[in-house]
């Protein structure tokens, strides 16, 4: 006989929701601090939420902190509890069975994306995270974006150095809070030509490293709110979606700026579109070189749009308003003198552009 299908009682699903939490109590909760690049502060923001926590009477222990830190970082870390590494094989690695024993409410963990010594269960520092919060106890940890496995690629090709140890970007996403540490812009100060052109270089890998973990952060709040959809039956997806509109002239570094472009769309389930304003009197050899990025665009499977109009900026923005777009992606070339006494179109962009970032690419 079949059983007769029914609503759940308030009571029920009350005891449902309950469950729900109090496995969620047994389970750790796992925060991280991401940056993405040395210096950012990630150890000394972590260790100063320590700080805060253990003022605020909570349980809190340091189960692993750099080699090596700043003088900063050493004061803070003489008003906390630290408990050594273990030395094995001449390396070291966090004394995870002292963690479990001594089971604090909270385990501060920097440096995530390290590789333990041989012989250990656990191969990586990351999977020693694991066993603790498996043991219930809340984990809040440090990395550098540069060590999320799924980018090592891109990022080798954006500082030029060699990755060895990495996190994947599955246990980056279980994090239950992710917060991105800034840090503040660097200043000219009296600088020759040399070292002014060589901060500008850092300035523009650091922007790159500093975008893919904005991106990285928010694919780990869209995964958190589709597990609460699906976890309560809500089958629609939601998504920061992103409009990016890529500016193509003949000098622009199309390859470059799809390739951003691109990978914000996929980061902010967004769309890429490439435009260009019809010139009436470009030479053929303009007129070669906007093709050849056309046709590297196109090949991209990227949608493309002819526009006109006298003024390029305008009928760019007007576009772009038309279309909703978020993000303008703009080529530009250096240049000072009297031609700077004029606005130029990316001025117009930028001044004109309410409501939409505007990102500019050497060319």
């Amino acid at each position: 006989m079949a059983h007769e299908l029914r609503r759940k009682t308030p009571e029920e699903c009350m005891l449902e929701v309950q469950a729900e939490e109090a496995a969620l109590a047994r389970k750790g909760h796992l925060k991280i601090f991401l940056g993405y690049a040395s210096g950012v502060g990630k150890s000394y923001r972590m260790l100063d939420e320590a700080r805060r926590r253990r003022e605020r009477g909570q349980d809190v222990v340091v189960g692993a902190i750099q080699p090596q830190v700043p003088h900063e970082v050493e004061a803070l870390l003489r008003k906390l509890e630290v408990i050594p590494l273990k030395n094995v094989a001449g390396g070291t690695a966090i004394d995870v069975d002292a963690v479990i024993r001594r089971h604090p409410a909270v385990c501060f963990v920097d440096g995530l994306a390290y590789n333990n010594p041989p012989g250990l269960r656990n191969p990586t520092r990351w999977q020693d995270v694991q066993e603790l919060l498996a043991a219930g106890i809340k984990v809040i940890a440090s990395i550098n974006v540069q060590y999320v496995a799924e980018l090592k690629d891109r990022i080798e090709a954006i500082t030029g150095k060699r990755i060895t140890e990495t996190v994947p970007t599955s246990f980056i996403k279980s994090a239950d809070e992710i917060e991105v540490v800034d840090a503040p812009p660097i200043e000219p100060t009296e600088w020759s030509l040399e070292e002014e052109a060589e901060t500008l270089r850092r300035k523009e890998r650091i922007a790159k490293l500093r975008e893919l973990a904005l991106l990285v952060a928010a694919d780990v709040v869209d995964h958190q709110l589709n597990e609460y959809l699906e976890c309560h039956g809500i089958r629609q997806h939601f998504g920061t979606y992103e409009r990016i509109l890529v500016c193509v002239t003949p000098r622009a570094n199309i390859q470059e700026m799809l390739e951003e472009a691109q990978a914000v769309a996929e980061g902010f389930h967004g769309e890429v579109i490439v435009a260009y304003v019809k010139q009436p009197e470009i030479s053929s050899e303009n007129q070669s070189a906007l093709d050849a990025r056309l046709a590297v665009a196109s090949a991209a499977g990227a949608r493309i749009e002819i526009l006109e109009g006298e003024d390029p900026a305008h009928a760019l923005l007007d576009f772009a308003r038309s279309r909703g777009i978020t993000q303008l992606f703009v080529g530009h070339s250096q240049r000072g003198g009297l031609a700077r006494l004029r606005a130029s179109p990316l001025d117009k962009l930028i001044w004109e552009g309410h409501g939409m970032d505007v990102r500019v690419f050497p060319q």
